[in-house]
């Protein structure tokens, strides 16, 4: 009697349970010599529905106050999702936003987000750059509101999640799911690595100079540890920014921010938190004349790292393998028309 009771409950727990499987339609791609993602993708599972609208969201200006600024405004596909050339984030009607816009790609491997790791889950970090007031300057609830008038938004959240109705909940998943796919690993590092390239002699000695002088924060394959550290830079007194401490007042966090990757330097300039450094031998510049002294500074940098010229010149020929063409000229990742 029991079983026969169940039995209904159980079969549309299983249909459920294969539903729930069949939403991934999509596996992430990257080399084998990549670490495993840290994000959960059974918490939000790959879907190219999903993708599709996160990567439509990604370009609509529709999530600002004056639908006159998308998120790829201020992450350029051809500048690895950067803003090249512009020291800080600009927004709706000429705002300035408070740091450099930090360039989206491997996201995957990523636990926290923005400089000072004020984002722990990719799933809300566009809340951030919505709501600022000068950056984007719009209540999501607002944006929401907005895309479920459109008919053809209504159509793409149906695909993706089984009815029509955009919550800010499903708006951020998709965003994130879009921005998830966007892996580097094309660049002529990615390419020695698998065999089907060799390094000059430049590149070698550069690679060598990196791995001794580098790498503790910069660790491969990914070129991050995605930690946080005190470079040395001097306090930003016009931005009145201490990277962690502006978010957690403690003493061990000032002038803290998160390390970013050395994949596709040649595309992400300016330099730093606040794009101070134009070009990387004004970053190698730094690291031999300009560290300050703080409590907090990292321990590998407590002396200078002085390079030769040359040095310099193998160095940079080296960071210059880490960029990805492919990355950058990749339709997939591009505005559709």
């Amino acid at each position: 009697m029991i079983k026969s009771i169940l039995e209904p409950f159980l079969a549309i727990s299983f249909l459920l349970l294969i539903f729930s499987y069949s939403l991934q339609d999509l596996s992430l791609i990257y080399p084998s010599y990549f670490p495993k993602p840290v994000y959960d993708f059974k918490r939000n599972p790959l879907k190219s529905s999903t993708v599709q609208l996160g990567k439509k969201l990604f370009y609509d200006p529709i999530l600002s106050r004056n639908n006159t600024i998308s998120c790829s405004s201020c992450h350029l596909s051809n500048q690895a999702f950067s803003h090249a050339g512009n020291h800080l984030s600009k927004g709706i009607e000429d705002g300035i936003g408070d740091r450099n816009s930090p360039a989206i790609f491997n996201l995957a491997w990523q636990k926290t987000f923005m400089w000072d790791g004020s984002v722990v889950n990719i799933d809300v970090q566009a809340l951030a750059p919505i709501n600022h007031p000068k950056e984007m300057g719009e209540d999501i609830n607002v944006a929401v509101r907005r895309i479920n008038k459109s008919k053809e938004y209504k159509t793409l959240f149906y695909k993706s999640f089984g009815d029509s109705l955009a919550t800010s909940e499903r708006l951020m998943k998709a965003l994130s799911q879009f921005q998830l796919t966007i892996v580097s690993a094309n660049s002529k590092y990615d390419k020695v690595k698998q065999g089907k390239a060799t390094f000059t002699q430049s590149e070698k000695n550069g690679y060598q100079l990196f791995k001794q002088n580098c790498s503790s924060c910069h660790q491969e394959p990914l070129f991050s540890t995605y930690e946080f550290a005190n470079n040395g830079l001097s306090y930003n007194a016009e931005l009145k920014d201490y990277g962690k401490w502006n978010k957690t007042f403690e003493p061990a966090d000032k002038m803290m921010f998160k390390i970013p990757s050395l994949r596709n330097l040649a595309f992400t300039y300016p330099y730093m938190h606040d794009g101070r450094f134009q070009t990387l031998y004004e970053v190698l510049e730094h690291y031999e004349k300009g560290i300050e002294k703080s409590p907090t500074l990292s321990k590998q940098l407590e002396k200078p790292i002085v390079f030769t010229t040359k040095e310099k010149e193998d160095l940079l020929a080296f960071l210059a393998t880490l960029s990805d063409s492919v990355l950058v000229s990749n339709v997939e990742y591009q505005k559709t028309k």
